[in-house]
């Protein structure tokens, strides 16, 4: 089977990318490390792209940006991988996707927010957690003390 690990932009792919290979190893599965470009993000790619060559970039072109960026975060896996890019909502792409290939877990992170220790999901972490058709696990990485 599959588990699917939800990457950003920020160190806290590291940790989820690190916990998605301990499940992997635990039940000899593979690990799709999946980045998803948002909507805007894809814009100022096509914004640039336009300014510099006079064309629009191709959205196979951006899937494969968003891929490198899953790849980046999957530097160092030791267990199966596949980096995956997708265009989109994040949260809407990560749950149809792990919806297609019927992901046994799916690894996404949060940073704690409030020195008190309660944790506030960010709202794509949330909106995984609530909409998705297997179990999530959820790193929370820890605020500075």
């Amino acid at each position: 089977m599959v588990l699917v690990a939800a990457v950003d932009r920020t160190e806290r792919a590291a940790t989820v990318v690190d916990e998605a290979a301990r499940l992997a190893d635990a039940f000899d599965d593979e690990v799709h490390v999946v980045h998803v470009l948002t909507r805007s993000e894809f814009v100022d790619l096509e914004r640039a792209s336009v300014d510099k060559t006079g064309s629009p970039t191709e959205i196979e072109r951006v899937r494969e940006i968003a891929a490198e960026i899953a790849a980046e975060a999957a530097v160092g896996l030791d267990v199966p991988y596949d980096a995956v890019g997708l265009v989109g909502n994040p949260a809407e792409r990560v749950v149809d996707y792990i919806d297609e290939v019927d992901a046994r877990y799916v690894v996404t992170g949060s940073r704690k927010r409030s020195p008190a220790g309660k944790v506030l999901f960010g709202s794509v972490a949330q909106s995984i957690l609530l909409n998705a058709t297997c179990p999530v696990v959820t790193t929370v990485d820890q605020l500075p003390e």
